[in-house]
């Protein structure tokens, strides 16, 4: 690729980009599109979002999004750290050395725009000059200050999942265990085999069991039971947009919205009655060799996990249990077998897909090459021939296909765990990590060059001998493919905080006017799909380090990029589904590991080829002391992440063993790992869906768009419910907005009785400076009696 190329990408992506940027700091704000930008924030955030970000401590990173959400944003800290170093070393010290080189030709600045990116690489640089010592010291540094960054992340991280351990409240898969592969005797149900097993061999520690059912059935008809709920509630409101208009007629006396409506509404009857009686069909037969066992105490827990509960490895197979809310119910009616089949399916499946994606970039890597393109298709040899098509089509049109390719696959890896047979949504989405990273990997690095230069250096991997010499060839011809693949994610990242197909579903809401819009529900952070991504810029940062250096600077502002908009993403618009407690970290340990591993097999090979045998066989026991350091983290750290010690089981059990409260955890621990499709289920009743009689409002954000009521004043606001709902809103806006302000009393309001009660609440509150400030809180309160029904409309300053 020529330099103008290059030129050509970067700035079509560095435009998309701020383009992107700047939408989103406009749209954000408007009142429309809060439900897309801000889910988890029901107002619009006043403040600069890059400024809100940099301002998030670790503690609001955690409250927001648990510790995986601190793990996250520790890996794009961790990057950032090294590809600074790396860029300062890489672009400061060795791209000048490779470029004032004249290995490949004599530089002619007049004509620098029509020269090869390959004049800024190693492969410019002459064969046994001695500048190639800084080549070699570079990759000592690196290495040096990765490692010592990577062990002290990994110890950081571990401390913190010790600390968030001893500083939870009782949870109910800390006290409980998984079993599998139950047997059953005698022709009894597996309720009782439970029982009497626990109770025989865990008799002082054993507390309840809860049998899973085969509820696949029901589940299907709970869904269909909430598709109808919902279109019920999109047709009540749809036929008007305000009060003056009238209800729209029926035609000739027969059809019209009351008819529609009550042909919904009996078929939502229907539905709650057929669950009604699955429901009872499935809790009194239909239980399946799965249950969910709990113990009187943590330790007695991780003692039912790591000691072999039977003779027949196969049976009684017990697990960690996930929490109560990050359970896969359909994955339980498995058995061992068909579990042990599906991951041999679902490897081999991997295969064929990176088999498949192999053709795909081979088809990529031919539109880098004019001379392929012609040679392709030749009718278009005259277009591609005008300067401006040729640099589109060479230098940002690859990149743009393998990202919108790469893009379909982390849903397929997805659906491959899911069919593993793991029991959590946690635990499909570290497996599907794992899938991409090998998949993004072999796809994205290995293919481009491999198929980059031609299909005979397929063999590569035949004669391990020959594998740093032929990576020295191969890496650094595909550098300037890299560069703009680095650059055109420069707008792939970018569309992440313009959230683009919410806001266009969002945008085809609005136009329906036949819909109405309720408030879309937060999507929890897709790990197993941008941790690979980001694990992958790390290798091509390390890769090409000394190879060719000019990658760095434009890996160095994905990261920066990456940065603010997770930040601000963690606390707006995903919301955690699940915490693993940093588990992902050991992922990233090991991929950078491979990452430095592979940096100094090219690094020797590339050495090697330029005549420097001193300097290539001092880099020889690097590989080998890389690994010794990660044999050492592991031993070090990673079982911190695989289960907790006795020593912090023990101490926990005993710190909480007097407290009064957990006697009510243990009664609500025999219920909590209740199938949610077996709890009861009631949306028909409370709906009147006839003729309407009363006014109703629509465009509106407040949860009282739909129902009538009028605004009066608060009489006596000193009331301490009315004092404590502003302490409350004063304490949510803290939690997002990072105002840190003290609440001090509410001074006057106003309530409208709806279905529920809103208030407009002016409020009191002191600032970090010690001077008093007015606000103006917007809220509702669906029950008083219930802190968990109220929900912060809006929280601004009113003075």
């Amino acid at each position: 690729m020529i330099v103008s190329a290059l030129a050509t990408a970067v700035g079509i992506n560095l435009g998309l980009t701020v383009l992107l940027i700047s939408a989103f700091s406009l749209l954000r704000r408007r009142p429309p599109f809060v439900s897309v930008y801000s889910p988890r924030r029901p107002y619009a955030p006043l403040e600069s979002w890059i400024a809100a970000a940099w301002r998030l401590s670790e503690d609001d990173v955690h409250a927001a999004a648990g510790l995986d959400g601190v793990v996250f944003v520790r890996i794009i800290v961790f990057s950032i750290r090294v590809s600074a170093v790396a860029a300062v070393l890489g672009v400061g010290v060795l791209l000048p050395v490779n470029f004032m080189g004249d290995q490949l030709s004599l530089i002619d600045f007049a004509d620098l725009s029509n020269k090869s990116v390959d004049l800024f690489s190693i492969s410019n640089v002459k064969d046994k000059s001695n500048k190639l010592w800084l080549h070699f010291s570079a990759v000592y540094i690196i290495t040096g200050v990765a490692c010592y960054l990577l062990y002290h992340d990994y110890k950081y991280i571990a401390g913190k999942r010790l600390e968030y351990f001893m500083t939870s409240k009782p949870l109910p898969q800390h006290f409980t265990v998984l079993v599998r592969a139950i047997p059953r005797t005698d022709g009894g149900s597996v309720s009782e085999a439970v029982d009497k097993f626990f109770k025989q061999y865990h008799s002082s520690t054993y507390l309840s069991g809860n049998v899973v059912h085969q509820t696949g059935k029901l589940r299907r008809l709970v869904n269909d039971t909430e598709i109808i709920w919902r279109k019920l509630k999109n047709l009540k409101y749809a036929p008007y947009q305000s009060p003056s208009e009238e209800p729209p007629k029926k035609f000739l006396g027969l059809f019209g919205r009351s008819s529609v409506l009550g042909k919904y509404q009996k078929k939502l009857e229907n539905l709650e009655e057929n669950v009604r009686m699955e429901q009872s069909e499935a809790t009194r037969r239909q239980e399946i060799s799965a249950a969910f066992v709990s113990f009187k105490s943590r330790y007695a827990a991780a003692n039912a996990i790591y000691i072999r509960q039977s003779d027949n490895p196969t049976e009684w197979q017990t697990e960690h249990a996930p929490d109560p809310h990050d359970v896969y119910w359909p994955n339980f009616s498995t058995t061992f077998m068909e579990r042990w089949i599906s991951k041999f399916i679902v490897f081999v499946a991997s295969v064929l897909l990176i088999i498949v994606f192999l053709i795909v970039v081979a088809f990529i890597q031919g539109l880098t090459y004019m001379e392929q393109l012609e040679a392709w298709l030749p009718f278009l040899k005259n277009i591609l021939e005008i300067a401006i098509i040729s640099q589109l089509v060479t230098g940002y049109l690859p990149s743009v296909i393998l990202q919108f390719v790469s893009s379909c696959v982390p849903k397929l890896m997805k659906k491959f765990s899911a069919m593993q047979g793991f029991g959590s949504v946690s635990g499909i989405e570290r497996s599907a990590c794992n899938k991409m990273l090998r998949f993004t990997i072999w796809t994205v690095f290995f293919s481009n060059i491999l198929t980059g230069t031609a299909y005979r250096q397929l063999d590569i991997f035949l004669d391990p001998k020959e594998i740093p010499s032929k990576l020295a060839i191969l890496v650094p011809a595909q550098a300037s493919f890299f560069i703009a693949y680095v650059v055109t994610s420069w707008t792939t990242i970018t569309s992440e905080i313009t959230q683009t197909s919410a806001l266009l579903y969002h945008l085809w809401e609005s136009c329906a006017k036949c819909c109405k819009r309720d408030d879309p529900e937060a999507e929890s952070m897709k790990y197993h799909s941008e941790i690979p991504k980001i694990l992958l810029f790390g290798l091509l940062g390390l890769t090409y380090f000394i190879v060719a250096p000019l990658i760095l600077p434009f890996i160095l502002v994905y990261f920066c990029l990456g940065y603010f908009i997770f930040r601000n993403q963690l606390c707006n618009v995903y919301a955690p589904k699940y915490d693993t407690g940093g588990r992902f970290w050991p992922i990233v340990h090991n991929a950078t590991i491979f990452s430095l591993v592979l940096m100094h097999l090219i690094s020797i090979g590339v050495l090697g080829i330029k005549n420097f045998p001193i300097g290539a066989s001092l880099l020889v026991p690097l590989p080998f002391l890389t690994l010794l350091f990660n044999s050492y983290c592991g031993n070090r750290f990673f079982p911190i992440f695989e289960a907790y010690s006795t020593e912090s089981l023990v101490n926990k059990d005993k710190q909480e063993e007097t407290k009064p409260e957990m006697s009510e955890f243990f009664r609500s621990l025999e219920t909590a790992y209740t199938d949610p499709a077996l709890k009861p289920i009631q949306r028909s009743s409370g709906y009147d869906y006839d003729e309407p009689t009363a006014t109703i409002i629509y465009a509106t954000a407040t949860p009282a768009a739909a129902i009538p009521g009028g605004w009066s004043k608060i009489g006596n606001v000193a009331n301490p419910h009315i004092q404590e709902l502003g302490k409350w809103a004063v304490l949510e806006d803290n939690k997002v907005g990072n105002d840190n302000l003290t609440f001090q009393k509410v001074v006057s309001g106003e309530q409208q009785i709806v279905n529920g009660v809103n208030y407009h609440l002016v409020i009191d509150a002191l600032r970090l400076d010690g001077s008093h400030g007015t606000y103006k809180a917007e809220l509702f309160e669906q029950n008083s009696g219930n802190p968990n029904t109220r929900k912060l409309i809006s929280f601004i300053s009113a003075n």
